[in-house]
């Protein structure tokens, strides 16, 4: 009979559920796009549309579902809605995925 091999260390079960969650969320090319663009600093949704290449309402869309899940934040100034990354794990979802897609 083959012992399970206990785990180095445990993840807190709520951490666990809110990682899988934005994970799943970034699971998709555009949203990456999008978080990416927010990458360096705040951005307007018209700013946003035109750097990833989107339609406004594609992009308003995926921007709704990424404040739904606290991924990002919006701010009125004037007429405008800007945006800006809130999630700390988006950048290191980002530089994962740059790190592991490395060609040597």
């Amino acid at each position: 009979m083959t012992r399970a091999r206990p785990l180095l260390r445990r993840i807190d079960p709520r951490v666990l559920h809110s990682a899988a969650e934005i994970i799943k969320l970034l699971g998709h090319a555009e949203r990456l796009k999008i978080v990416e663009a927010l990458e360096d600093g705040e951005m307007t949704v018209s700013e946003i549309f035109e750097a990833c290449s989107l339609g406004q309402a594609i992009c308003s869309q995926h921007l709704r579902r990424l404040r739904t899940l606290g991924v990002v934040k919006a701010r009125k100034h004037g007429l405008n809605v800007i945006y800006r990354i809130t999630e700390p794990k988006v950048y290191h979802i980002l530089n994962c995925i740059r790190t592991c897609d490395a060609r040597a």
